[in-house]
């Protein structure tokens, strides 16, 4: 045998990139999503309180923009530690919250029972136990919750 190859860490498949055994931890993870959850929050209460007052895109557009951003990048944090949270009940929680959001910008003038439904499953999708959060709806197990 090469004694190079021997020297050389074992390639990771992109399985084991996607999904690790163990959730990844960043040490600076939990105070970013701090951040821009109350970003998040702060931004999708413009948008949801300006809807019944009448305020059109233009009105919503940074509100909106925030909004979408600061969401993008929470998402991207739970996905980085492991993306089998999209098998778990906090996974299953943000993609109904997207699928509602969705229904509620291809039907404007219903958007905002669809934008309140979504906000309501977030906060659920936030609050409820962490064996609800990390039960994966593929092995019928809380998986390991991170700490």
């Amino acid at each position: 045998m090469d004694p190079s190859i021997a020297d050389r860490p074992a390639r990771r498949t992109l399985r084991a990139l996607l999904f690790p055994e163990s959730p990844r931890h960043f040490r600076w993870a939990r105070q970013a999503q701090v951040v821009l959850r109350s970003i998040h929050i702060a931004a999708m209460a413009l948008v949801v309180g300006g809807i019944p007052f009448g305020a059109d895109f233009q009105a919503l557009r940074t509100p909106i923009l925030i909004t979408l951003a600061s969401g993008v990048l929470l998402f991207a944090v739970d996905l980085a530690k492991d993306m089998a949270m999209l098998s778990q009940g906090s996974g299953v929680a943000v993609l109904l919250k997207l699928g509602l959001l969705g229904v509620g910008v291809s039907q404007p003038s219903s958007r905002l029972p669809w934008y309140l439904a979504a906000t309501l499953v977030a906060s659920v999708g936030s609050h409820m136990p962490g064996s609800w959060r990390h039960f994966s709806f593929l092995t019928g197990k809380v998986m390991r919750i991170p700490d």
